[in-house]
């Protein structure tokens, strides 16, 4: 089974553009400060429209991670053991997604140093991470 496209809208193809140009764009607040993802027509915080995009510088902490080890949806079957991992970038904005070098999840922990490495999965480029000192 192929891996599912995301549904690009007007509100995060920001988003999406700029992993497709090699940089995670994240959405700020004018009003209150408040940086987050996913992308959303106002802010979280204090829900203010007034929001714009900016670049990430890409670096981040683990909050935390979950390994899968039976696949939920068919097109994961082929990717056992995977880890989801809580990432907060060091702008303040959390996502969720995978470690690319965290030996199934073994080398993962809380506070641990991760970089931005963007991979294309069937045409659709995602933010993935990687530990920056793997122990």
């Amino acid at each position: 089974m192929s891996f599912p496209v995301p549904e690009i809208t007007d509100v995060n193809r920001p988003y999406w553009d700029g992993l497709a140009a090699g940089e995670l764009r994240y959405q700020h607040c004018k009003c209150c400060g408040n940086n987050w993802l996913p992308a959303r027509e106002h802010c979280p915080q204090c829900l203010s429209p007034d929001r714009e995009w900016r670049a990430s510088s890409g670096k981040g902490t683990i909050l935390s991670w979950v390994v899968y080890r039976h696949a939920y949806a068919p097109h994961l079957a082929d990717r056992l053991p995977y880890d989801v991992t809580a990432v907060e970038l060091d702008e303040g904005a959390r996502l969720l997604t995978n470690i690319v070098n965290g030996d199934e999840g073994r080398k993962l922990s809380v506070g641990a140093r991760v970089a931005l490495c963007i991979e294309n999965e069937e045409g659709v480029s995602l933010p993935r991470f990687k530990l920056t000192d793997p122990k």
